[in-house]
């Protein structure tokens, strides 16, 4: 019969729990930066698909009513969050002017009709998308044909 073990136990050192512990950390800080990113597409597609979707009601509505609602409120649209926790951003350009619409680096009107845009990850907006803080709102540019980061533009 063999003799029982004597001396050292078996089981992991402190050294070993702390490399594995160690390599945990860094697999984990390699992965969370592209968790981040993911989640952030996710959200812009999430927000570009909710301002088809209202854009697409706000058209039905200015084809029964002859025009467009002055607030998001009137089209049954009002309260609506994007994915960030914002409300949505609405402006009539038919009745109220291009005065208030968003604008492109030549300070053009995105659109004829309204804008419809979020204010994305940041909440920051100018007037014109080409400026730093309305590089990540989610816009409706060219009446609809374009929707998406201010930066795609």
């Amino acid at each position: 019969m063999p003799a029982p073990h004597r001396g050292r136990a078996r089981g992991f050192s402190l050294i070993e729990v702390l490399i594995v512990l160690l390599l945990l950390g860094l697999l984990a800080a390699v992965a969370y930066p592209s968790y981040q990113y993911v989640q952030e597409r996710r959200r812009e597609a999430a927000a570009v698909t909710e301002i088809g979707a209202m854009s697409a009601a706000l058209k039905r509505i200015e084809l029964e009513r002859r025009g467009l609602p002055q607030m998001l409120e009137e089209a049954g649209l009002g309260g609506r969050l994007d994915p960030w926790g914002r409300p949505y951003r609405y402006y009539n350009v038919q009745d109220n002017g291009r005065g208030g619409a968003r604008k492109d680096r030549r300070l053009n009107p995105l659109n004829t009709d309204f804008d419809l845009y979020s204010l994305g990850r940041d909440g920051l907006t100018k007037p014109q998308i080409s400026q730093r803080e309305s590089a990540d709102d989610i816009i409706r540019a060219n009446n609809g044909r374009f929707t998406g980061r201010a930066s795609d533009y």
